[in-house]
């Protein structure tokens, strides 16, 4: 077999390999219930909050070494 079509055969199933792994985590994405998805938004929303207000405030000086 020539260099080219073992190239080539690599190619499509990469392509075919990356087709399998987009459909498994489209799936995966679809599974969730809306409820669930507005659950994990809050979750994170809240989370980048708290580490923004902890950004702002600055670092706490009465619990450094001296």
């Amino acid at each position: 077999m020539r260099w080219w079509k073992v190239l080539g055969v690599a190619g499509i199933a990469g392509v075919a390999a990356t087709g399998v792994l987009i459909a498994k985590d489209e799936r995966r994405r679809r599974a969730y219930e809306p409820h669930e998805i507005r659950e994990r938004l809050h979750a994170r929303h809240a989370e980048a909050v708290e580490t923004a207000a902890e950004l702002e405030a600055g670092p706490d000086l009465d619990d450094a070494p001296r």
